[in-house]
C-alpha cells in the first residue's frame, strides 16, 4: 500500500527523511523483481542521494548532493559502479536563486571546466 498525504502537505514536506525504492521486472513484468533505483531525502525534504542499479542488482552509479544555507545544491558528486568518485560539480547562484556558474572537477579536485548561465527574457 502506498503512502497517502493530505493535499495541504507540500511536496517537500512529504519527502522529509524519505527513502524511495523503485523496483523493476524484466520479461514484460513476468520476470524476477530487482531493485532499479533508490532516492534518499533528508530532514528538510531535499534529495541527498540517488543510486541506480542494473538488473543483476549491482550499483551502476550513485550521486550525492549537499546544499547551501539557501537550500540550493552546493555540490554534486557522481560515483561509478565501484563507488569511486568520477565527477564533482559545484554551483554558484545569483541573488534571485538562479544558477550563475557550475564548476566541473575531476575526482582529484582539479578544475576541468566552468559553465556560466545567462538568462534572457
Amino acid at each position: 500500500m502506498g503512502l497517502v498525504f493530505a493535499q495541504s502537505t507540500s511536496k517537500k514536506e512529504s519527502k522529509k527523511n524519505l527513502t524511495i525504492k523503485e523496483w523493476n521486472r524484466g520479461n514484460a513484468g513476468k520476470g524476477t523483481r530487482y531493485l532499479d533505483h533508490v532516492t534518499k531525502y533528508d530532514a528538510h525534504g531535499r534529495k541527498v542521494e540517488e543510486i541506480e542499479y542494473n538488473s543483476s542488482g549491482h550499483q551502476t552509479n550513485r550521486c550525492t548532493y549537499t546544499y547551501n544555507e539557501n537550500g540550493k545544491v552546493k555540490q554534486e558528486v557522481v560515483y561509478d559502479e565501484r563507488n569511486k568518485p568520477v565527477r564533482i560539480r559545484k554551483f554558484e547562484y545569483n541573488s534571485d536563486g538562479t544558477k550563475h556558474k557550475q564548476y566541473n572537477y575531476s575526482p582529484d579536485g582539479k578544475l576541468i571546466s566552468v559553465k556560466e548561465f545567462e538568462y534572457i527574457r
